[in-house]
């Protein structure tokens, strides 16, 4: 009896876990770019009953409902106002990033040298660039087209994606290069990493012909190859010359598996950090999906999903920004006017700062400090440095430890060795900027900043389950806890 009880509760966990996975393995294939994310997670959150309001237009809250809005379409916040919530009551926030590193194409990217059409990009972020060699490619991004016949507007955001290969970086054979593999394979981003599109002479035998008199002569045909702008215009239904400007960057189009041969592996980009974005975006939805989920509710729950964490967050989308304190401000505003009460709410609240983290490598084990190994399938990593390249203490570890706790979730340490230098995360850009307690964290992952990283299934349904249960959690245990009294 017992055995059957037990193999019954490991089939309902595997299932949980594949439904889990499935479901993320479809917001990575469906967001390609920040701003495929942040438009995945607007889909998501509209569905289950979300509103979306304008950073524009007041604000009109109420206590139990549910909003979000989005900042440039590459930065998401989404929250739920408790029933019993009252001004200057705490935010309970994950936050995450939606970018990755990645190749942009230039403003000109159009680039003809030794017989073939080639795409200049920039490099964005500190990417792994060798990883990008040899690999199938497209574009994404997004497009801003005229829609007026007159050419007076109005002007639309569309989104695109090439779902074809179209574009390969390829390496150079190695009897051109005998010392690569003794001496490395070394890259020049600027002369070495540029897509091919095509050769001139197809592009001459294939040239796109405009019979119309009344094709405008501003087109962006001299910036860029005009067989990419015929097939971007034909994706999102206009025509090349209605094409004002766009921000693309380079796509591989492997799409993301699970795979390993237990099947307890995912291989795929953007992992860092699309995982924690979707994790907490999942577990946000979940924890309010229902009436009753935030009846005894103090605080606000919230997920805030920021841009261009990888370039360090300076911007009007990054988490440099003022849009978390913005966030906080005009929800506790809504409620009161007295704008001292946002004061007392950032001392009440608290943020988890959820980025990637570091897995054990079997074959680099001394790129690890020996006590702090994170291991794939050990759960959610608590990420500490004395020298605030993370902004945990004992007070905000400890909170995020209780919660697992609670629920019987694994979780793991993880301190960077004294001679490397240290990464960093949104976690102290938000403690400093806006004042608010934090934790570092992030799932164990492989191969970060490669164009194909991988993590564990189990990490993912790890990640969500203790997500979870800080919203569910933090507002009872924060009550206990006696700091600075």
């Amino acid at each position: 009896m017992a055995k059957a009880k037990a193999k019954a509760k490991a089939e309902a966990n595997g299932e949980e876990v594949n439904s889990i996975v499935s479901d993320f393995l479809h917001f990575l294939n469906a967001s390609p770019t920040a701003f495929h994310a942040v438009d995945e997670a607007k889909r998501r959150l509209q569905t289950v009953g979300y509103q979306q309001i304008s950073e524009r237009e007041d604000w009109e809250l109420e206590a139990g409902k549910r909003y979000f809005f989005t900042r440039n379409h590459s930065t998401i916040i989404a929250f739920a106002v408790g029933k019993k919530y009252v001004a200057g009551n705490g935010f309970h926030v994950v936050g995450a990033h939606t970018d990755s590193p990645c190749l942009k194409l230039k403003p000109v990217s159009k680039v003809t040298k030794g017989g073939y059409l080639e795409v200049g990009v920039q490099t964005y972020g500190g990417g792994l660039w060798h990883t990008w060699f040899d690999r199938d490619l497209t574009v994404a991004g997004r497009v801003i087209i005229r829609e007026g016949k007159d050419g007076s507007g109005p002007y639309s955001h569309k989104l695109v994606r090439i779902d074809e290969p179209i574009m390969r970086i390829p390496t150079l054979a190695i009897h051109l290069d005998r010392n690569v593999n003794s001496d490395g394979f070394k890259v020049n981003t600027q002369s070495h990493l540029v897509p091919i599109l095509a050769t001139s002479i197809k592009e001459e035998l294939n040239k796109v012909v405009t019979d119309s008199p009344n094709e405008r002569t501003d087109t962006y045909s001299s910036k860029h190859h005009s067989h990419l702008l015929q097939m971007i215009a034909s994706q999102i239904g206009c025509r090349p010359d209605d094409i004002c400007d766009f921000e693309l960057q380079a796509c591989d189009t492997q799409p993301s598996i699970v795979a390993g041969i237990k099947k307890e592996f995912i291989f795929s980009g953007r992992l860092d950090n699309l995982c924690m974005s979707f994790c907490s975006l999942k577990a946000l939805i979940d924890s309010t999906s229902s009436e009753s989920d935030l009846e005894d509710e103090i605080g606000v729950r919230m997920v805030a999903l920021f841009d261009h964490e990888e370039v360090g967050s300076d911007s009007a989308q990054g988490a440099g920004s003022p849009a978390m304190l913005d966030a906080l401000s005009r929800i506790t505003n809504s409620f009161c006017s007295n704008s001292k009460l946002i004061e007392k709410a950032i001392q009440r609240s608290f943020l988890v700062s959820a980025d990637m983290a570091h897995a054990l490598h079997p074959n680099y084990m001394d790129k690890h400090e020996d006590n702090h190994q994170p291991k794939l399938h050990g759960g959610l990593v608590i990420k500490h440095n004395a020298n605030q390249r993370y902004a945990t203490n004992a007070v905000t570890s400890f909170v995020f430890r209780e919660v697992a706790s609670k629920h019987n979730l694994p979780v793991q340490d993880f301190v960077v060795r004294n001679d490397m230098a240290c990464g960093s995360t949104i976690g102290p850009i938000l403690a400093s900027g806006v004042g608010i307690r934090t934790v570092d964290v992030g799932a164990p992952q492989l191969s970060m900043h490669s164009i194909r990283e991988m993590c564990a299934v189990d990490d993912v349904k790890h990640s969500y389950e203790h997500f979870k249960a800080f919203f569910q959690e933090f507002s009872e245990l924060d009550a206990k806890i006696k700091v600075d009294m």
